[in-house]
């Protein structure tokens, strides 16, 4: 493995931060004419806010926008031959610009999307098993954030059995999409009880 190039890492972490911030859910409902999803339903810009109120194919195209966007530079990164922590760096950068993206007023998404496209590149296995767990949950439960907190939870025991040097880099992620979901609900609780 070539010694890491400092310079390099700042600009693909940069890179991926502001491929992150390009927010799918914004992106496609403008391009449909639709409100923006931040100004109804639950005010995420994600996938389940826009499936409750557009429907499935555009809620479809939002995951799929979210989770390719920070591909690219992930692809590079690998490519670069980077360490798996290099590479959790720029995966980090992506899901940072998810949620906290500069021209939206740090105002994004959940990044469970761009969690799966990040992991999907980096741990495949991880992602996949991680996807069937959501899925398993969101069809039992109904509820969309139940199973991200479900799936989020599985993603560092799934990678220590199935990508072990990427451990402490989906433990990083998983924290990331916990703690977001933990804002999420306390703000919706705050906002169900007038606070």
């Amino acid at each position: 493995m070539p010694p890491i190039d400092v310079v390099e890492l700042v600009m693909l972490v940069v890179l991926g931060y502001l491929c992150g911030g390009l927010l799918g859910a914004v992106w496609v409902c403008r391009l449909a004419g639709v409100t923006d999803p931040r100004w109804r339903g639950s005010r995420n810009p994600g996938f389940s806010n826009v499936l409750r109120l557009y429907g499935p194919r555009l809620a479809l195209v939002t995951l799929s926008v979210d989770a390719a966007k920070g591909m690219p530079v992930l692809w590079l990164a690998r490519a670069g031959e980077l360490s798996p922590w290099a590479q959790g760096l720029v995966g980090l950068g992506v899901l940072l610009g998810h949620s906290y993206p500069l021209w939206y007023r740090l105002q994004g998404g959940r990044a469970v999307a761009s969690a799966f496209g990040v992991l999907l590149v980096l741990t495949p296995y991880v992602a996949l098993l991680c996807a069937l767990c959501w899925a398993l949950l969101a069809w039992r439960v109904r509820t969309a954030a139940v199973a991200s907190l479900g799936a989020a939870l599985l993603a560092p025991l799934a990678s220590v059995w199935l990508a072990r040097e990427y451990v402490a880099v989906v433990i990083v992620f998983a924290l990331l999409v916990l703690v977001r979901h933990v804002w999420y609900i306390r703000r919706l609780t705050g906002d169900s009880t007038g606070e």
